[in-house]
């Protein structure tokens, strides 16, 4: 089947009211901290989401007059699912309306840096705190999604947390026992960025708190992309919850997130600068160190669905 073009995918119509909304959000908006408003604002981004027509679904429908195959369109598009939040300081959640449900207890108090934060000390040991907690989007993120023509509903309820480090003190704080795993012992597995090129941000396993690394922003999105690895996968040795929606007819859902493919999730920056546009881990854009080290991004993951038209799905195709 013929490739779809883009001036295909979307109407014009709503690609004008796409240009509108990149324009209310161009630009980087500098914050030390930010809120559920900002959050339900920068998840309109046109970027971020990606929509695409990308097959065709077949449907069998019956009636007392007979049945009949029915078409509907297959469309793929990405969902703020969570905002995964990295930050220094126990208790000190950038997204400042969460911070309730991150407080120091007994067995999470401190965090910061293991040594000074010199740059000549390439042996330095960081450490951070993560929260995975549901994007506050919700209704306003459907709306927008159905400007274009209708859109597929994502894992992450608004404000559940989905992982909060400060009560998975074992695997977060002394990795136990990932520590142990194979991921974590054999160099070049599972990592972001690449030895190769030079530019090995860090490892994903184990998938704790502590990294050592000089650079304050890889450090964060090193742990954000660690805390993203464990929500979106079942039986992991962690205290959390899943961040996984069940694949039905006609629907299509995020599956595992992996380092460097957009394919399985992206990210959009949202402090310390607001970012309108999604890249995932390493990239090559402007890094702003936190003056506290904390860091928030906006979790977006891909979803595929189309319009149920009758009772019985028979398949789909998909373009080239």
């Amino acid at each position: 089947m013929s490739r779809v073009t883009d001036r295909h995918r979307i109407p014009l119509t709503h690609r004008l009211r796409a240009a509108a909304l990149a324009m209310l959000l161009c630009g980087s908006a500098s914050a030390a901290t930010v809120n559920s408003a900002t959050l339900m604002t920068s998840a309109l981004s046109p970027d971020c989401l990606d929509y695409r027509i990308v097959g065709i679904c077949y449907w069998l429908h019956c009636s007392w007059y007979g049945c009949s195959v029915r078409t509907s369109v297959k469309i793929r598009h990405y969902v703020p699912d969570a905002v995964v939040s990295a930050y220094a300081n126990t208790g000190a959640n950038p997204w400042i309306d969460m911070r309730v449900l991150s407080l120091p207890n007994p067995t999470a108090q401190a965090g910061g840096d293991g040594t000074t934060s010199h740059s000549n000390e390439n042996d330095i040991a960081k450490f951070k705190n993560a929260d995975v907690i549901g994007d506050p989007a919700g209704v306003i993120f459907s709306r927008f999604a159905s400007s274009f023509g209708f859109a597929c509903s994502g894992a992450g309820q608004p404000l559940m947390p989905y992982l909060l480090s400060t009560l998975d003190t074992v695997a977060w704080r002394y990795n136990l026992p990932e520590s142990v795993y194979p991921e974590a012992l054999i160099p070049g597995m599972r990592e972001v960025g690449s030895r190769a090129a030079l530019d090995l941000w860090g490892n994903i396993y184990p998938r704790g708190g502590f990294l050592h690394e000089t650079d304050d922003y890889k450090t964060g999105a090193v742990i954000a992309q660690r805390a993203g690895d464990i929500v979106t996968r079942r039986d992991q040795v962690h205290v959390y919850q899943p961040l996984l929606a069940t694949a039905h007819d006609g629907y299509w859902p995020a599956g595992a997130l992996k380092e460097g493919d957009a394919s399985t999730g992206k990210w959009q920056e949202l402090t310390p600068t607001l970012s309108s546009t999604c890249a995932v881990f390493p990239n090559s854009r402007t890094h702003v160190q936190a003056q506290d080290g904390a860091y928030a991004w906006a979790l977006w993951r891909p979803y595929t669905c189309c319009k149920r038209m009758g009772e019985i799905f028979l398949g789909s195709t998909d373009f080239d």
